[in-house]
């Protein structure tokens, strides 16, 4: 009989309760603007990840430890490159007081709010970037290719490859260990990456430099 019940009961529909629970995020974020003058824009979960962009930020000490390698590999005055990878770059604003400079390329124009490092970035079409952004004028670059398919690491290694310096820090599905070697030349990590929801596919960092990951 209260089966019968909780069928009287009007359900949301799921469109209607994603609205929803967007609205009072929002209403969350704003409030907290507002009371708390500690409410950090670059701090990982500011803007919420979209799955339908196939966005999984990572989580708090993974973003921690790959913004560090990134300074340590850029070296003093560095220049890094995020490609695809907002957590790490939320990670190393955070930083304050490091020396070095950091921009983001990002197909998500929510990231839009952090000004000038912001840059479109559509990896279907990988060197369409603004001409202030100079060929090998980053010395790490971080990627994190949205999708495990060979299309989109091929397309996402032209950006890399026309950024970097040399060093690479590639993040991506344990299964595509054989195309990060053919495309970018990166062997595969010890450290194991982790994100702040379990994803069902095995995730690994790959570089091609002797780095702190191992």
């Amino acid at each position: 009989k209260m089966d019968e019940d909780d069928d009287d009961i009007p359900q949301l529909s799921s469109h209607t309760l994603a609205a929803l629970q967007e609205f009072y995020l929002e209403q969350q974020q704003r409030d907290g603007m507002k009371t708390s003058q500690g409410f950090n824009q670059y701090s990982i979960g500011s803007i919420e990840e979209d799955w339908q962009l196939s966005q999984f930020w990572y989580s708090d000490e993974t973003a921690l430890c790959l913004a560090k390698e990134a300074v340590l590999a850029a070296g003093k005055g560095g220049r890094i490159a995020c490609v695809s990878a907002p957590s790490v770059y939320q990670k190393l604003k955070e930083q304050d007081g490091e020396d070095f400079s950091v921009c983001i390329l990002e197909y998500d124009r929510r990231f839009s709010v952090y000004g000038e490092e912001f840059i479109f970035y559509d990896y279907n079409h990988p060197l369409d970037l603004p001409e202030s952004l100079l060929p090998h004028s980053f010395d790490i670059v971080i990627a994190d290719p949205p999708y495990l398919s060979e299309e989109c690491l091929q397309k996402t290694a032209e950006t890399i490859k026309y950024l970097t310096k040399g060093k690479i820090l590639l993040c991506t599905g344990a299964v595509m260990e054989e195309q990060a070697a053919k495309h970018l030349g990166v062997k595969m990590c010890k450290f194991i990456p982790k994100h702040s929801r379990n994803l069902a596919n095995e995730f690994r960092c790959y570089v091609n430099y002797a780095s702190g990951l191992d």
